[in-house]
């Protein structure tokens, strides 16, 4: 069984360089930003066109949820908001979770704050919510992400062929897991 109250209480997490804080509606204007970069929308697949109020009215309903934790990344030096992740699609039978996390933009790649807040929420999810897997999927035109997902302790596990249509162009989807009895790095 997993600890849904550890999903609702959402503790704060701190590393080296970065904190995971509760994401909410304060994080509104680099949430806005970063949905108005192409690059963003690309690496997280996104054909969606939000409105501000759409994403107002997501971030407000972020806390105290059971079956999903999402999380702010801030640089610790400053608070400054470099992104945001989840672990989402809670499976409490199963003990699994889906993960996703994104960049604010190009100013906060290749700085290890993507692996350290992925290994942050690893570790919260394997050691205090109780979790057994965690997934993800990622893009074949991400290779970056694929090879921090790795430094994390992802494994990939499979590939769904041309999943994603972008730019006028089909594109593979690659599925990698982590287990809790996994070494972790």
């Amino acid at each position: 069984m997993i600890d849904t109250e550890a999903l609702r209480a959402q503790p704060e997490l701190t590393g080296e360089s970065v904190v995971l804080t509760q994401l909410d509606e304060t994080y509104f204007e680099t949430a806005w930003k970063a949905l108005q970069d192409p690059e963003t929308t690309r690496l997280t697949g996104t054909h969606t066109k939000f409105t501000p109020e759409q994403i107002r009215t997501w971030l407000a309903g972020r806390t105290g949820l059971g079956d999903r934790a999402d999380y702010a990344i801030v640089r610790r030096a400053d608070r400054v908001h470099v992104g945001d992740l989840a672990l989402n699609d809670v499976d409490e039978d199963n003990r699994s979770a889906a993960f996703r996390i994104a960049l604010n933009g190009p100013e906060f790649l290749g700085k290890g704050y993507g692996t350290e807040a992925t290994r942050l929420v690893l570790d919260y999810a394997f050691d205090v919510v109780g979790l057994h897997r965690v997934s993800l999927e990622v893009f074949d035109y991400n290779p970056r992400a694929q090879r921090a997902y790795e430094k994390a302790g992802f494994v990939r596990e499979g590939l769904q062929r041309e999943a994603l249509w972008w730019d006028g162009e089909w594109h593979d989807v690659v599925t990698m897991a982590v287990l809790k009895t996994d070494p972790r790095p």
